[in-house]
């Protein structure tokens, strides 16, 4: 059953990492290239896992007011030390660890990702909803040919996610209330937190993104608006046509 134009929201916020993006590959490739050449033989899908299995407690200090707010990109810095330190990979200088830092900036998007939202963006406004600062999601859009009409997220709201701040406010910044909009990812634990600020949902299934059929996010775990396999399908059930 597809959604029909009256009640289609005004605008679509995505969740990036996972959901629009693959950064357990890229991260992977992104370190090999760099560090393999400098003798450095290491399980690379490991060290991206590990990389970001320190983001959510980065953020929680910040949550918890332990720490003022601090953009992601200086998180992933400290996060990224601590992971170079944890696989006894020495020999870098400071603009080669930038570098590699700003991998995220560089992050492939899934196949369907550049295509699926510009045909989303013909019904509706497009926006990140991320815990990625300004310059990062600019540059990863930059890179993967993302048509993001604004950018949103914990930046703009100074607040991240799964916080209510870091939802309302990006719903503010758009003038609409959040009934008036939905949030698009791949993790039921953000779509919960969205769902309980009042935003519509939908859950966009990405298999790849942890390659585990037992991950808690490799089915939808919740009644969410919508269901969908990818960006296309997502725009089937919304009712937006073909080009």
């Amino acid at each position: 059953m597809t959604m029909a134009h009256a009640k289609r929201p005004k605008a679509l916020l995505f969740d990036v990492f996972g959901t629009v993006v693959d950064w357990r590959g890229s991260i992977a490739r992104e370190a090999q290239k760099l560090l393999a050449p400098k003798g450095h033989d290491r399980d690379w899908d490991a060290f991206a896992r590990d990389w970001r299995g320190r983001y959510q407690p980065a953020m929680e200090r910040i949550r918890s007011g332990e720490r003022g707010f601090v953009r992601l990109d200086i998180l992933h810095r400290e996060n990224l030390v601590e992971t170079l330190d944890a696989f006894d990979i020495t020999g870098l200088d400071e603009a080669e660890i930038d570098h590699l830092n700003h991998a995220w900036h560089r992050l492939d998007p899934w196949p369907d990702a550049p295509s699926g939202l510009a045909r989303l963006k013909r019904e509706a406004i497009i926006a990140t909803l991320s815990n990625g600062n300004i310059a990062l999601m600019v540059n990863m859009a930059r890179n993967g040919g993302l048509p993001w009409d604004v950018i949103l997220g914990a930046e703009v709201a100074r607040a991240y996610k799964p916080q209510p701040e870091a939802y309302l406010r990006s719903c503010e910044a758009l003038s609409l209330g959040p009934g008036e909009t939905m949030l698009v990812a791949a993790h039921n634990s953000d779509l919960v937190a969205a769902a309980a600020t009042g935003m519509r949902t939908a859950f966009v299934l990405r298999a790849e993104e942890y390659g585990d059929p037992a991950h808690e996010d490799a089915k939808a775990r919740g009644s969410y608006d919508v269901i969908a396999d990818d960006f296309h399908d997502l725009a089937d059930k919304l009712g937006i046509p073909r080009p």
